[in-house]
């Protein structure tokens, strides 16, 4: 359900565990709020995926609940290594 790359960029970051619940609880550590949306078909259609992760002032597609927590987590840790530099 997730991409592999995502997969390995996850691992990198000590996030093993990939199954769902597992990563909502991640992405809970790295931000207090956030919101996931299912769309509907046809703008899954037109966007092609299925969820849209919001946080903060960013938008993240994907295709499965999984793959949308793994790249806002991703994005957060970005930001966090961005802004620590």
């Amino acid at each position: 359900m997730i991409p592999e790359e995502i997969q390995q960029r996850l691992r990198q970051h000590g996030i093993t565990d990939l199954d769902e619940v597992a990563l909502r609880q991640a992405l809970e550590r790295y931000t207090p709020t956030y919101t996931l949306i299912r769309l509907a078909d046809w703008p899954a259609r037109r966007w092609k995926c299925r969820y849209r992760l919001l946080l903060s002032e960013n938008m993240y597609d994907a295709q499965s609940v999984p793959e949308a927590y793994a790249r806002g987590i991703l994005a957060l840790i970005d930001r966090a290594q961005q802004a620590s530099s």
